[in-house]
Formats: C-alpha cells, sequence, structure tokens
C-alpha cells in the first residue's frame, strides 16, 4: 500500500493498543499514529476535555472523576460515539481503552455500526522485573512520588487483573499481535510496524 495517495480516500483502521504501565505504549502509540495517519484517542484525554469545556458529558463525568471512581461504560460509549461519528473515516489507535471486556463488546458493537472493523490489536509484552526498574527510574528522574517500587508493583497487579480477560477476548478474536516489548525505543517500533504492515 502506498501512503501517498489522497488523505479522504483511505481506509477505516482501528488499532487498540495493550500494555502494561511502564511498557512505552504512550510513545509508541504517538509514532504510530503519526506515521499511519491515525487519531490517537485517550478516554482520559477526552474525559477532561469534556469537563474543561463544561458539555452535558463533562459535568455528568466530572463529580465521577473528582471522587476517583470509575466512569460507568455507557458514558464512555457515549464519548467515543461522539467522537468518532464525526468523522468521514474513521482512523484510530485507542490507548487505555478499553480496560474491560463489557467495554471491548461495547466498542465493537460501535465500530460494527461504523463500518470500522478492528485491524489489530498490539501487546507490548515486558517482563515485570523490568517494568519496575524503569518505572522507578521514571520516577528519580522525574520527581513523581508515586513511581516507587510498591506502587509500581501494584499497578502490574491490577493491570494483570483487568487486562488479562482482554488479552484472552482479543486473541480468541484473531486480533491479538503479542510484541517482545523489551529493547530500545526504535528496535520496539520496528516490531510494531511489521504487525502494522
Amino acid at each position: 500500500m502506498t501512503h501517498n495517495k489522497a488523505l479522504h480516500r483511505e481506509s477505516n483502521q482501528v488499532v487498540i493498543f495493550l500494555g502494561p504501565p511502564g511498557a512505552g505504549k504512550g510513545t509508541q502509540a504517538e509514532r504510530l499514529a503519526a506515521e499511519y495517519n491515525l487519531i490517537k484517542i485517550s478516554t482520559g484525554d477526552i474525559l477532561r476535555d469534556h469537563v474543561t469545556r463544561g458539555t452535558e458529558l463533562g459535568q455528568q463525568v466530572a463529580p465521577i472523576l473528582e471522587s476517583g471512581k470509575l466512569v460507568p461504560d455507557d458514558l464512555l460509549i457515549a464519548l467515543i460515539r461522539d467522537q468518532l461519528s464525526k468523522r468521514e473515516t474513521v482512523r484510530v489507535i485507542f490507548d487505555g481503552f478499553p480496560r474491560t471486556t463489557a467495554q471491548a463488546q461495547e466498542l465493537e458493537m460501535l465500530l460494527e455500526q461504523l463500518g470500522a472493523p478492528i485491524s489489530a490489536v498490539p501487546l507490548l509484552e515486558v517482563p515485570d522485573d523490568i517494568l519496575i526498574t524503569r518505572i522507578v527510574e521514571r520516577g528519580k528522574s522525574s520527581g513523581r512520588n508515586d513511581d516507587n517500587e510498591a506502587v509500581a508493583r501494584h499497578r502490574q497487579d491490577i493491570y494483570r487483573q483487568q487486562t488479562q480477560p482482554l488479552i484472552d477476548y482479543y486473541a480468541a478474536r484473531g486480533h491479538l499481535k503479542p510484541i517482545n516489548g523489551v529493547g530500545s525505543m526504535d528496535e520496539v517500533y520496528g516490531r510494531l510496524q511489521q504487525v502494522m504492515s
């Protein structure tokens, strides 16, 4: 496929990015989005934007976020529907969503309605000890108090409990593409490009 086609003729492409905290997902997702002309969708960013703009959804979400609770699935799907239905072609990369199989099922139904099937679900795999070291190092350089070993280990446990069912869900559908997340940023990105082609 050539990249010099007129942009409006590009087909729908949906990528769902999975990986544990500290795996470098955010950075890699940005690079993929830029190279493949995808919009990176982070539900956290969308939620904060609605709250800042004081939209109807934002007003519903603000107290939930302030209390530290999770935003209900139906609200998240409404936000994503709002984002995607405005676009002529759906070319997106999801980072941090879905987090549960219920969300994955809702998202799949929405994408079917929009005629935008899932292209790939890359999963960045990095051993725990390397992840913990990375997060602790990041904490030292950034001064983030929550980047310590105990918190990092707790986050990995939560990630595994929440995400394992999702990994199984996408694997069963043939979408899952495990990628070795150990190595330099460029090495890992090269592996991602192979999955995307």
